[in-house]
């Protein structure tokens, strides 16, 4: 007896669940941020900043009773903090040209992409369980944002009535520069954060391509475990698309 219905409701299922992902993600975006600028906000307001907008407090929705707004991220930008994403209009237009070209979609094609429009900042992700554990390790990367070891770092506010993990997301401004992920996960370490790590281009975010998606691509392409019984102790950091350990 042939699977192929069988394979093709669990493509189905892959493609929404990553068309899910991406909603999300947008819709979080769009919503206010909850922000401390250390370009132009004194250090001496940090420490209220942070008690005030703990993650595990902060909901994601709002709480229409006291007037509160929906918050889609909380973030800390560095002192010395300067954005620059890239071309993302021309390169969701070159993805657009390169799905309809019929090319088999990889992460060197991507790559690709990323390069030519300049789109190559990512993220070290980390989820956490709400409460002490997001608000402990937000606390740390905040700080290494604010003493500028970090140049930016966000954390999603949390879902009441949810069991759902909240992310830390700490940025690196090159993807493609593994010297520099490397550094960003010595600086989390650095912070006390033991927890599985896990490395996304920000180009796999722009394209919509999530876990589960219909290309078969995986949009993380580094993994960090900490390593307890290690001396000294260090991460062991697996590069996805060669699958060799780069520490």
């Amino acid at each position: 007896m042939s699977n192929q219905p069988d394979n093709e409701e669990t493509r189905k299922e892959a493609a929404f669940a990553a068309e899910h992902l991406a909603a999300e993600s947008m819709a979080a975006d769009m919503d206010p941020w909850v922000v401390f600028d250390a370009r132009k906000t004194p250090r001496a307001e940090f420490e209220e900043w942070l008690q005030t907008y703990q993650p595990s407090r902060v909901s994601r929705f709002g709480d229409p009773e006291r007037n509160a707004e929906p918050v889609g991220w909380i973030a800390v930008y560095g002192p010395s903090f300067c954005p620059d994403g890239g071309d993302v209009v021309g390169l969701q237009d070159d993805w657009e040209r390169l799905q309809m070209s019929g090319r088999h979609v990889t992460f060197d094609t991507v790559r690709e992409l990323a390069l030519n429009r300049r789109v190559l900042t990512g993220k070290w992700l980390m989820h956490l369980d709400s409460g002490f554990k997001v608000d402990h390790a937000w606390r740390g990367v905040a700080q290494a944002v604010l003493d500028g070891r970090i140049g930016v770092a966000k954390v999603s506010p949390c879902c009441p009535d949810s069991d759902r993990k909240q992310v830390i997301c700490v940025y690196t401004e090159d993807f493609t520069n593994e010297e520099q992920v490397l550094a960003a996960d010595a600086v989390i370490r650095s912070t006390g954060v033991k927890c599985h790590l896990s490395y996304k281009p920000d180009v796999y975010t722009y394209l919509g391509i999530y876990r589960d998606n219909r290309w078969h691509l995986c949009p993380t392409i580094y993994e960090s475990r900490f390593d307890l019984e290690c001396i000294p102790r260090r991460s062991r950091i697996i590069n996805k698309v060669t699958n060799t350990e780069v520490t």
